[in-house]
């Protein structure tokens, strides 16, 4: 979690840089402008593609633990089925 925390100022400090550096340029106002856009529209797709990497991470994690707990559920039930066919051996010669 501090992994996205720190992932996140980053991103959130280098855009502040960035927007107070185009922003105190001395160029033209369209000029200016046109770079706030162009600057923005490039930012927010490199936030878009890590957001997606951390979702993809995320997913692959969910799906490896979702493997697991079946693997352990799985097993879980061979093994009682194996206790209880064992039990009713010993049952059956107590009789």
């Amino acid at each position: 979690m501090n992994k996205a925390k720190l992932l996140i100022g980053i991103i959130a400090g280098t855009a502040a840089g960035a927007a107070l550096g185009i922003l105190l340029a001395p160029n033209k106002g369209s000029s200016t402008r046109k770079r706030i856009y162009n600057e923005g529209d490039s930012f927010l797709h490199k936030l878009s593609d890590k957001f997606a990497n951390v979702i993809d991470g995320f997913s692959d994690q969910l799906f490896s633990a979702k493997e697991k707990v079946q693997n352990v559920v799985k097993n879980g039930k061979t093994e009682l089925i194996e206790n209880e066919s064992r039990l009713d051996d010993r049952a059956k010669k107590l009789v």
